[in-house]
């Protein structure tokens, strides 16, 4: 009898199945599915998990990370800084070729950088950059950055996806976002907003060859129809964010979880820019009555631990010893006298519907805490691209987050927690420590000295409490047990798609 998968039968011809001809293999198309759908196409502007894990699959930055959080060739080969550390060099592949067939040359490099870097882009992670003063292409696979000052976590941020090479062309033509023209693994075929999108292998991606032909991906809204199609084998392989559902896939004997914990993490944002947060004493307040294990538990399964604003291992201090680590109504009962509101406030927290599809579970239990001092809170759930207008414009006075997390502690907050940083409408809340310790921090080579001028960061910005930092927790894939080859990691990029096969 001869054994044929799903894939290969359609095009096994009946002659084949007899054995009167062979059958020549290629490489299939990985069926995917996945909750949230992206919101937009730009690299530069895109902030939600769901558009990012998209991009990366299409667009290339100068440098990745790799899942040991080390720093790894992308567009460029190779990379040096000078001895005062303010010029940083890269050698780019001569054989990186945007998706049209046009070779990524410095002049590509220095335009998406300058793109970046102009504040009418509103690119997310402009504020990683401003130490850039001159950008110089002495050949077309030269480019050399001059830097105000010596950067050591710049060459972090220019791993990010938010910091993607996009062709110079396009910038003129201002086609950025209408369409999307990498030069990564795979070429963005079709979007169906909220429904498909359709990618195909890129074949002059300088990486090699990718494991499949493509990739089909389905949006499906219910994670638990996700999992029902695994078992059926309509999809090979879906990214999960709902812990409930994640925990069922074990039980599943022909699929694979891959659970790996991430540096993106669950916080309570409060707008310090509107009364009562704009006293500190309410916002301390708000600390002390919650009970962030009770949260994780009731909203996450329990699926991650508590942690205080740095997630990064090798830097994060133990939450025990932050701020009101420790649940206290009574001290929170107090402080709230303290600043004259000892009969609470009212307030709305807003969350994203689907991501994570944890947060009306986590409002709801916060609710009930915050409740016990007084405070009246008021659910508003949101579809995902009206969450992240209101959320990008500062437009409420909580909200439920899950933040990205990056492999430095500047990289991940300078955009929130310094003066000049482009999401400071975001954060609502910036004082003379927290910027001095993230410029010091910027400029320190010393691993040691770095390590303490975060931690004191980090001590700070728990007891400030512009924002209540709540947990991490895990990134879930799923598969069938014939697909191979992929590789989760701590920043949740689903990157290693380009190299995954179906055996």
């Amino acid at each position: 009898m001869v054994h044929l998968t799903r894939r290969l039968l359609s095009g096994i011809t009946l002659a084949a199945i007899l054995g009167i001809a062979t059958v020549s293999t290629q490489a299939a198309t990985l069926h995917m599915a996945w909750s949230q759908d992206a919101t937009g196409l730009d690299p530069h502007k895109q902030t939600a998990f769901s558009s990012l894990r998209l991009l990366e699959l299409i667009y290339e930055p100068l440098v990745r990370v790799d899942a040991s959080l080390q720093i790894v060739p992308a567009i460029a080969t190779s990379w040096a800084f000078s001895k005062d550390g303010k010029e940083l060099s890269f050698k780019l592949d001569p054989k990186a070729k945007f998706q049209d067939g046009t070779a990524v040359t410095s002049a590509d490099v220095k335009a998406s950088f300058e793109r970046i870097l102009d504040e009418k882009t509103g690119a997310a992670a402009r504020a990683n950059f401003l130490s850039i003063a001159g950008i110089d292409t002495p050949d077309a696979a030269t480019v050399v950055f001059h830097l105000s000052q010596p950067d050591v976590p710049i060459l972090t941020a220019m791993s990010d996806v938010n910091a993607a090479i996009v062709p110079a062309a396009e910038i003129t033509a201002g086609s950025i976002g209408t369409k999307a023209m990498g030069s990564g693994p795979f070429k963005l075929d079709k979007w169906d907003p909220n429904a498909k999108e359709v990618l195909s292998a890129n074949k002059d991606w300088a990486g090699g060859a990718t494991g499949v032909d493509g990739i089909e991906i389905s949006v499906l809204p219910d994670e638990a129809a996700i999992l029902a199609a695994m078992r059926t084998k309509q999809i090979d392989f879906a990214l999960l964010n709902d812990p409930l559902v994640a925990t069922l896939v074990p039980k599943e004997a022909s699929l694979q979880l891959n659970r790996v914990p991430v540096l993106a993490y669950h916080v309570l944002q409060l707008n310090p820019s509107r009364k009562p947060m704009t006293e500190l004493k309410v916002r301390q307040a708000i600390s002390c009555a919650i009970d962030r294990q009770e949260v994780l538990d009731t909203a996450s399964l329990g699926e991650g631990k508590v942690t205080g604003p740095l997630t990064i291992p090798a830097l994060a201090t133990d939450p025990s010893q932050l701020f009101c680590y420790k649940r206290d109504v009574e001290k929170a009962k107090k402080l709230m006298a303290e600043a004259g509101f000892a009969d609470g406030f009212s307030a709305t927290v807003i969350g994203a519907t689907g991501e994570p599809p944890t947060a009306a579970a986590e409002a709801q239990v916060i609710q009930s805490q915050l409740a016990e001092i007084g405070v009246k809170l008021d659910i508003k759930m949101m579809e995902l691209n009206v969450y992240v207008d209101a959320w990008l414009k500062g437009d409420f006075d909580m909200a439920i987050a899950l933040n990205g997390g990056r492999a430095d502690p500047y990289t991940m907050y300078n955009r929130y927690w310094t003066k000049a940083g482009n999401l400071q409408k975001v954060a609502n809340y910036i004082d003379d420590t927290l910027d001095s310790q993230m410029q010091q921090g910027r400029a320190e080579t010393d691993p040691e000295k770095r390590k303490a001028i975060f931690a004191d960061f980090e001590k700070h910005l728990a007891e400030v409490s512009p924002w209540i930092w709540l947990y991490t927790s895990y990134s879930y894939t799923a598969q069938q047990k014939n697909i191979a080859g992929f590789v989760p990691t701590p920043t949740g990029t689903l990157f290693s798609l380009s190299k995954v096969t179906i055996q």
